[in-house]
């Protein structure tokens, strides 16, 4: 298996503040690095991954399994806390009950994430953030 296709892939919103704040912080906990990060707005993003719809993945974030599954919202965001070894921390949102709730915040909070990033960081959006 090649070292790509054993990774969880995360395709994010890199001129997000918020976004890369949270993928800085899933690559820091990531040691094994099991998470191959893909910034949605890099100019050759849709040469490598033609398959993603960019606007789609401007709506609510994407992602990849190793098995080639793409799954979608806080599906990704439990998958990467799971491959960091947190996936506990966040496991109640997928719980049947709950799911549907937290499904319907999430996406509020994807639709509003650079009011929300302006509101808690003082930055709506960023040319380019790097999660390095």
């Amino acid at each position: 298996m090649s070292e790509q296709s054993s990774k969880l892939v995360i395709f994010f919103d890199g001129g997000c503040p918020l976004c890369v704040k949270e993928m800085r912080h899933l690559r820091k906990l990531d040691e094994q690095r099991k998470i191959q990060f893909e910034n949605i707005n890099e100019p050759d993003f849709n040469q490598r991954y033609p398959a993603v719809d960019v606007a789609k993945a401007n709506q609510y974030l994407h992602g990849q399994t190793s098995s080639g599954e793409m799954i979608y919202g806080l599906d990704v965001t439990y998958a990467a806390w799971s491959q960091v070894g947190k996936g506990w921390m966040i496991a109640p949102l997928r719980w049947p009950l709950i799911r549907w709730f937290a499904d319907k915040a999430y996406l509020f909070f994807a639709r509003y994430r650079n009011r929300i990033s302006k509101l808690l960081t003082g930055k709506e959006r960023c040319s380019q953030c790097s999660i390095d």
